[in-house]
């Protein structure tokens, strides 16, 4: 336990977990039907990039912005989808990147470190998404 000198209330480790699942299918008919329409209704101009029009890399991509609205707490309706963005480094490892106000959440909720892990095989994308941190007790 790490104590906040502030206020002296006690700050505990905290973890907070999101998952989700996206049929690929579903996305590449959203694509074909909307195009960059739909590209940047969801995607950063950055993820759109990473993911060269790639069904099944942009359902990973959705899958990974619901798990992380997911271990916000907030689900889709208290964050924007590109409030949320992953990143991937040359190597190919996610990392998660928040703006806006899924920042602020994130930051009021005490997240020090988050971890993405990404796959997608037989028609279905997955994502977890796993934040670390402190936050005070609750009541």
């Amino acid at each position: 336990m790490v104590e906040n000198t502030r206020d002296k209330i006690p700050l505990l480790p905290t973890v907070a977990v999101g998952i989700d699942v996206v049929e690929t299918a579903r996305v590449f008919k959203l694509f074909e039907k909307w195009g960059d329409r739909f590209l940047n209704r969801f995607l950063t101009p950055l993820e759109q990039r990473q993911c060269r029009a790639r069904p099944e890399r942009m359902a990973v991509l959705i899958a990974a912005k619901e798990a992380t609205s997911k271990a916000l707490g907030t689900g889709l309706r208290g964050v924007g989808w590109k409030e949320m963005e992953i990143v991937h480094a040359a190597s190919g490892k996610p990392s998660l990147k928040l703006h806006g106000h899924a920042a602020v959440i994130a930051e009021r909720l005490g997240w020090s470190s988050t971890t993405v892990s990404l796959s997608h095989d037989a028609g279905v994308s997955i994502a977890v998404v796993v934040a670390l941190g402190l936050s005070k007790e609750s009541a």
